[in-house]
């Protein structure tokens, strides 16, 4: 992909560290990564094998834990098993068509995963407060288009971080210190000025992101109205389950993912490692989360799971 070639003055290889402080403690330290890291494929590539068998399950709110569990499956496998190489077997070398290409197609599905999020904030809207146009207002065909919107708009916001990133010289060092090609940790070890690569990652955190966490409050905020005219206690409890798993993917998705790349330009103060490990979280525990979240509260799809795995 010659757009993405760096300047002549550049490395052809970049070092990825690993976690920075904490080298003698890789191989435990990959454990856990290791661990969390299959526990997530496997749930959710159950998750995607029991909706697709299942007919009944072949909703717009299902679709939705597909395409979430698709873009966890994605972040993870882009930046875990590189990880892993290099706590197992030192292999620290990436090209630098790889780093580009792994800073573009990491960040791609991070804000496919946020539209994910909104959208499915507004099937909550719409399941709780217009319940009997739900079928006409959300069908299957209506989220595979936002998809594609999303992805859309994903591709637009993230292809600037590669070309940005191709622009810089980078003289002698070459050190990445990450487990992975963070923008901004790859800007900051150029020799040129970064100001522009700064400036557009703050751009994405704050428009991208931003404007996606306003439509999920304000989905939310008009769900609030409605359950406030409410005066039965057992509608106003199940309208709040339905609610729960979302809120709580919300928050293991967002916290961590906007910790990142706030702490690369405002944390000084932070260890590197802690920086690094919380970053990684990030691409771990949501994975992980995620489908037994919505298995626990989802009985439709608990049932389903429980059916599949009996027969096992």
């Amino acid at each position: 992909m010659a757009v993405f070639n760096l300047t002549p003055s550049g490395p052809s290889t970049f070092l990825l560290t690993g976690i920075s402080g904490l080298e003698a403690a890789h191989i435990w330290i990959s454990i856990p990564f290791a661990m969390f890291y299959i526990m997530g494929l496997l749930e959710n590539i159950t998750l995607l094998f029991v909706v697709s068998k299942e007919q009944t399950l072949h909703k717009p709110m299902y679709l939705l834990l597909c395409m979430l569990a698709l873009t966890d499956i994605s972040m993870s496998t882009s930046v875990v098993p590189k990880a892993l190489c290099i706590f197992w077997f030192d292999l620290k070398d990436i090209t630098v068509a790889g780093c580009l290409t792994q800073t573009f197609f990491l960040h791609i599905v991070a804000v496919m995963n946020s539209t994910v999020l909104v959208a499915m904030a507004f099937d909550r809207y719409v399941a709780i407060c217009n319940p009997l146009r739900y079928t006409t207002i959300l069908t299957n065909a209506r989220i595979a288009k936002l998809g594609f919107v999303g992805l859309i708009k994903a591709v637009l916001f993230i292809l600037p971080l590669p070309l940005l990133l191709s622009r810089l010289p980078f003289c002698a060092n070459r050190i990445i210190p990450h487990t992975h090609c963070e923008p901004i940790a790859v800007a900051k070890i150029s020799c040129g000025d970064i100001t522009i690569n700064r400036m557009y990652g703050l751009v994405i955190v704050f428009v991208v992101v931003g404007f996606d966490l306003i439509l999920i409050a304000l989905s939310y905020s008009l769900i609030i109205r409605v359950l406030l005219r409410i005066s039965s206690k057992k509608a106003h409890q199940k309208a709040l389950n339905t609610c729960t798993a979302h809120i709580c993917v919300m928050l293991m998705s967002y916290t961590p993912g906007l910790f990142s790349p706030l702490m690369h330009r405002f944390g000084q103060g932070i260890a590197p490692h802690v920086h690094i490990i919380l970053t990684d979280l990030y691409f771990l525990m949501p994975p992980m989360l995620n489908p037994i979240i919505y298995g626990v509260k989802t009985k439709e799809l608990r049932d389903k799971v429980g059916k599949y795995t009996c027969r096992m």
